[in-house]
């Protein structure tokens, strides 16, 4: 016994953990049993993150999701079985999947409509000016509101860069069409000054820097939520550090405050590039009008005019198909993009 460092007068425990006596196991029960092979199936997994167990832990927060996924299925994916009409002939009355395959005949009759690339341009050059003049906008406006040192201007200012989003399409293109009109506002102060009066919203080129300002005036106050959320999740010992490190206000803002919101500027980019051929359809067939329809008319306002008022529905259709799927290819491209130059990505 000595031999292996355990006196005479050891005891039972001691011998079996010095491996002498072997330690005694009870015979396992079923339900034991039945685990350990639930534990064995799971081997070199965590099983607590698999999709079974996060099902039957949180069961009541998955339910929440049964209504929009509903909403979703119902009224987002089901209609996509529509857009079969954009290679069939369809007339009111009959099959709502149309009476006879046309193949890609209304896709040539589009492609071949000088109409639909005067319009397809006139989207393409109003998405470009409203991405870039209306997205970084509320990144400048939120860290101008985290500069500012009184709280109560604070939310004065943000209340009122809030409200204009509240106001409906209807209400913000009729101020608009006030404005901008031959008696309007605008055009006194002008007058005013000593200047001639501008029918601007019978000018075609006009069109573009009225859609753009009103956009900015309604949208700008609203897209700084998202920012100002970010900006409560910087540390503040970030900014203690910089300040140690001798970095004024600027610098500040710079290394610290903008890559910390850069995640949230990527996301919103992304999305703002996947809805980029929506541009706002309400508001330009509110403000528009056949005197300026070089400039005004888009892609969304043609099919309108095409499917509802013409009632070609197959034509119609199609343009619609070409548009969702240049807004597939564009969100897809930003994400992929986004996500190999900076790691940030939807998915």
């Amino acid at each position: 016994m000595s031999a292996i460092g355990v006196t005479e007068g050891s005891s039972q425990p001691g011998l079996r953990e010095a491996g002498v006596v072997p330690e005694f196991k009870e015979p396992e029960t079923k339900p034991q049993k039945k685990r350990r092979a639930n534990r064995k199936g799971y081997a070199g997994t965590n099983n607590t993150n698999t999709w079974k167990h996060a099902l039957k832990t949180d069961w009541r927060l998955y339910t929440l999701l049964i209504l929009p996924v509903l909403f979703l299925l119902i009224f987002r994916y089901l209609p996509m079985a529509g857009n079969v009409i954009a290679f069939r002939r369809f007339r009111p009355g009959s099959s709502i999947f149309g009476d006879e395959w046309v193949g890609m005949h209304y896709i040539e009759m589009f492609i071949q409509d000088p109409t639909f690339w005067r319009v397809f341009w006139n989207t393409i050059i109003l998405g470009t000016l409203t991405l870039a003049i209306c997205f970084p906008l509320p990144i400048v406006l939120a860290l101008m509101f985290n500069e500012l040192r009184s709280n109560k201007f604070k939310r004065i200012a943000q209340s009122i860069s809030y409200l204009p989003h509240f106001m409906s399409i209807v209400i913000v293109a009729g101020m608009v069409l006030q404005l901008t009109s031959v008696n309007g506002t605008i055009n006194q102060v002008i007058s005013s000054f000593g200047g001639e009066t501008t029918p601007f919203m019978q000018i075609p080129d006009w069109f573009r820097t009225v859609y753009v300002t009103s956009e900015v005036w309604q949208t700008v106050g609203w897209g700084t939520i998202l920012y100002l959320a970010a900006l409560t999740t910087i540390d503040p010992q970030l900014y203690e550090a910089a300040r140690i490190d001798g970095a004024n206000r600027w610098k500040q803002m710079w290394h610290v405050t903008i890559p910390g919101i850069t995640p949230t500027m990527i996301v919103l980019l992304i999305l703002n590039v996947g809805t980029f051929m929506a541009v706002g359809f309400e508001k330009v067939l509110l403000l528009y009008n056949p005197l300026i329809y070089e400039t005004a008319d888009i892609i969304a306002t043609y099919v309108y005019r095409v499917g509802i008022t013409s009632s070609n529905f197959s034509y119609a259709a199609a343009i619609g198909l070409f548009e969702a799927l240049i807004g597939l290819v564009l969100i897809l491209s930003a994400n992929g993009i986004a996500r190999k130059l900076g790691g940030n990505s939807l998915w």
